[in-house]
C-alpha cells in the first residue's frame, strides 16, 4: 500500500517523464524522483533515446550521497545492456535502500527482472498498483502495445458535424474543425511516430502530413495506404521524402513498375498480405512495427478507418464534433468498412473524456488498453 508520501513522490516522476511526450520513441517515457526523508535530493527523466535514463538523470541530479536514498520511478528499471547501460548497476552502485515502482516494463527483457535482481543485492522493491499504477501505464500505451503485439498503438483522429458528417457529398471537408483544433492535430502529429492516410486522401488534398507547431523534436514518418501504387510522384508527400521519410503501403496486386517508381524518388515500399483490406491492414502494421512505429495516428478517409476497424486495430479515436450540419444522404460519414449487425456486437470505450476546444468539442475515448 502506497503511503501519503509515497503518492506524492510517484505522481511527480509521472509528470516528469510526461515532459518528454513525443521525444523519446522507441523507448518509453521514465521520470524518476531520489529522497531521504522529507527531502527531494534529484530529479530526472529520460530526454531521448541514447540519453540517460531517468534512473542515472536524478542520480546526476543528487544534491548530496543517494546512499540510503528511496527511489521512485515510473517504470521498472531496465537490467539490460542497450544504447545505455542497466540502471539496476547504477541503482547498485549508489546504494539506494529502496524503489519505488509505478509500473511494469512489458518487454522481454525486464517483465520483473529488475525486481528480482534489486532484491537479491538487499534492495527493498515495492510495485503499486490501483490508479497510481493505471496513470503510469498511461504514459506508454505506444511501447506497450508494441511490447506485446509487435504493431503499432493506432489513434484514429476524426473530425465531423453535428450530424456526424466528415465531408459533403462531392468530398469538401476544409475546414470541419476550427482553428485551435487544427493546432491540437498538429501537436499530435509531433509525438506519434508515423501519420497515415489512405491514396484517395493523398490525391485529394495532396498533403505534406507534418507538425506544424513549435518545439517538435522530429517530424513523423508518412504513410500512404495504397493499394495499386498510384501515389504521384510529383506529390508534395514524395517530392519531400528525402527530409521526412515517407513509407508507400501496396498490396500483392500493385504493378511493379508503379512500386519501382515510388521506391526510386524516395519512398519506402511496404506490401501489406491478406485475403481482404483488414488482412493487409493487420499485415501492414506488423511490418510497420518492425521498423520501431509504435505510435500511429491514422487521419485517412472513412473507407481506410474502415479497414482498420474491420481488423481490430484501433485503440483510441479522438474525434472532434463542430457546430455544424452538413446534411445529405451522400456526404461521407467517419468509419466505413464491414461495421457490426448488431449494437450489441459494437465496440465500446473502456474510457472517455470530453474537452471544449475553441467552438468544437473533442470526444477522446480508449478502446483498448495495455
Amino acid at each position: 500500500m502506497a503511503t501519503e508520501r509515497d503518492t506524492r513522490h510517484l505522481l511527480r516522476t509521472i509528470e516528469l517523464a510526461e515532459e518528454a511526450r513525443g521525444q523519446t520513441s522507441p523507448n518509453p517515457l521514465v521520470g524518476a524522483v531520489l529522497t531521504k526523508g522529507d527531502r527531494v535530493i534529484g530529479e530526472g527523466l529520460h530526454l531521448a533515446a541514447g540519453e540517460p535514463h531517468a534512473e542515472r538523470a536524478a542520480l546526476a541530479a543528487c544534491e548530496e550521497d543517494p546512499a540510503g536514498a528511496t527511489l521512485y520511478v515510473s517504470l521498472e528499471p531496465c537490467c539490460h545492456h542497450g544504447l545505455t547501460p542497466p540502471c539496476t548497476d547504477a541503482i547498485l552502485e549508489a546504494g539506494i535502500s529502496r524503489v519505488v515502482i509505478a509500473s511494469d516494463d512489458p518487454t522481454r527483457k525486464a517483465a520483473g527482472r529488475s525486481a528480482g535482481i534489486l532484491r537479491d543485492e538487499g534492495v527493498k522493491v515495492e510495485t503499486v498498483d490501483g490508479e497510481l499504477s493505471a496513470a503510469a501505464r498511461m504514459l506508454n500505451q505506444p511501447f506497450r502495445k508494441h511490447a506485446k503485439t509487435g504493431r503499432p498503438l493506432v489513434i484514429l483522429k476524426s473530425a465531423m458535424t453535428l450530424d456526424g458528417k466528415v465531408a459533403t457529398s462531392i468530398g469538401d471537408s476544409q475546414w470541419i474543425s476550427g482553428e485551435f483544433s487544427r493546432a491540437r492535430a498538429h501537436r499530435w502529429r509531433a509525438e506519434a511516430d508515423a501519420v497515415a492516410v489512405g491514396i484517395g486522401t493523398a490525391r485529394a488534398d495532396d498533403p505534406q502530413l507534418t507538425a506544424r507547431v513549435e518545439g517538435v523534436a522530429r517530424q513523423p514518418r508518412r504513410i500512404v495506404f495504397d493499394t495499386e501504387a498510384s501515389l504521384p510522384v510529383a506529390s508534395q508527400l514524395i517530392r519531400s521524402s528525402a527530409e521526412v521519410p515517407v513509407i508507400v503501403v501496396v498490396s500483392r496486386a500493385a504493378k511493379r513498375t508503379a512500386t519501382e517508381a515510388l521506391r526510386a524518388a524516395g519512398a519506402e515500399i511496404v506490401v501489406g498480405t491478406g485475403e481482404n483490406e483488414a488482412a493487409r491492414v493487420a499485415s501492414a502494421l506488423d511490418e510497420l512495427g518492425g521498423m520501431e512505429i509504435q505510435s500511429l495516428l491514422l487521419e485517412g478517409g472513412p473507407h481506410l478507418a474502415g479497414a482498420f476497424f474491420d481488423a481490430d486495430e484501433i485503440d483510441e479515436m479522438r474525434v472532434f464534433v463542430a457546430p455544424l450540419v452538413a446534411g445529405g444522404l451522400q456526404a461521407k460519414v467517419p468509419v466505413e468498412g464491414q461495421g457490426v449487425e448488431m449494437l450489441s456486437d459494437a465496440r465500446r470505450a473502456v474510457h472517455s473524456s470530453v474537452e471544449c476546444i475553441g467552438d468544437d468539442v473533442l470526444i477522446t475515448a480508449r478502446l483498448k488498453e495495455y
